[in-house]
């Protein structure tokens, strides 16, 4: 038989070339399965890097993908270190954009500065009342925080919906159920050809680094996510600690909803999360859930992306034959996090066996 043993530690040198070996694997699978559909994976590996770095503007729009990425990783890291496991942030992101619409609608009268800090207050705001409501029930009556946080996305998704078809329906929308585009006084300006987003990303990946690994709570957060029992024994209070830290997480998430409405959209509708939310769970995991390390993640997530979109059209490659690239890509790479985090003995009774 074989038993599968959890490592103390696995060194820096054997984590790098497990991952290095795992994308080596990824593509040569890939190259593989690209044969077959009788294509030159040298050709389109180029492709697909020429649609994620290939000009300026494709840089420049790989870095707006990577933005909501991050900061959602980053917010999404902060629950999971605590081992509260938060499958929400698409509902936070839509409850933040819609924060954020409201007032970006009905008060862009007011001057441009004042008018996106509300939005971003307000959009923080409401994505954090949306994952406090279920960390709040985990910490009374120790409800599954897993199953409630995905149903509040389908709530979220909800309200947008029947808001996007009902009260804020866009009059001269021809019958098109849309709500109305921001002015100009609601959408973010730009710095470098690129919404103000990134700066916000970097003030937030420094701000949790630097909370998480110099203060106390940062450090009780670790503790939390070792052992709750340990955690109480230390004195932590931990169902406190955990709420409030679930509202932080929801408010950076939240901040999400509010720069892709304001800057990407400039609107709110039913598809304003792009399916971030749940892609920000495999890059937190990616990056081990440290927030330096979600910048290179989700920039080379995003760029896989990117030129995966390039691709079918440069090539003619069917969007499910892209998909099954991205997959067998995430596969591997995937699948890398097993050998680095276990490993896989034989048991005693088999070599009896053997011997016998």
């Amino acid at each position: 038989m074989l038993n599968i043993v959890k490592k103390t530690e696995c060194p820096k040198w054997k984590t790098s070339i497990i991952r290095f070996s795992a994308v080596l694997l990824a593509l040569i699978t890939a190259s593989l399965f690209l044969v077959l559909m009788g294509f030159n994976p040298l050709d389109i590996y180029k492709g697909m890097y020429d649609g994620a770095f290939g000009t300026e503007h494709r840089i420049r729009e790989t870095i707006i993908k990577t933005i909501p990425l991050v900061i959602t990783s980053v917010g999404i890291a902060l629950a999971f270190k605590m081992k509260f496991w938060n499958i929400g942030a698409e509902g936070q992101i839509i409850m933040g954009a819609f924060a954020a619409t409201y007032f970006g609608l009905n008060y862009d009268h007011l001057p441009k500065p004042l008018l996106l800090t509300i939005m971003i207050i307000a959009s923080m705001i409401a994505g954090g009342i949306w994952a406090f409501i279920p960390a709040y029930f985990k910490s009374k009556w120790h409800t599954n925080e897993t199953i409630f946080t995905l149903m509040m996305n389908y709530i979220a998704l909800g309200w947008i919906t029947y808001l996007q078809y009902g009260p804020w329906k866009d009059p001269t929308g021809f019958g098109f159920p849309k709500i109305p585009s921001f002015t100009a006084n609601a959408i973010l300006p730009r710095v470098f050809g690129i919404h103000i987003g990134w700066i916000m990303a970097l003030v937030i990946v420094i701000g949790v680094h630097l909370f998480i690994t110099y203060t106390k709570k940062g450090y009780e957060i670790s503790v939390i996510g070792e052992s709750h029992n340990t955690a109480r024994y230390a004195g932590i209070p931990v169902d406190k600690l955990m709420v409030t830290m679930l509202f932080v997480s929801g408010s950076i998430i939240g901040l999400t909803g509010m720069i892709q409405a304001s800057a990407v959209s400039r609107t709110l509708n039913v598809n304003i999360t792009g399916g971030v939310g749940f892609t920000a769970i495999i890059t937190a995991w990616l990056s081990g859930l440290k927030a330096p390390s979600m910048i290179i993640v989700c920039l080379l997530f995003s760029a896989m992306l990117s030129g995966a979109s390039f691709i079918q059209t440069a090539f003619q490659i069917p969007q499910s034959a892209a998909e099954v690239l991205q997959g067998l890509i995430l596969f591997f790479v995937l699948g890398s996090e097993f050998f680095i985090n276990y490993r896989i003995k034989l048991s005693n009774k088999l070599f009896r066996k053997l011997e016998v």
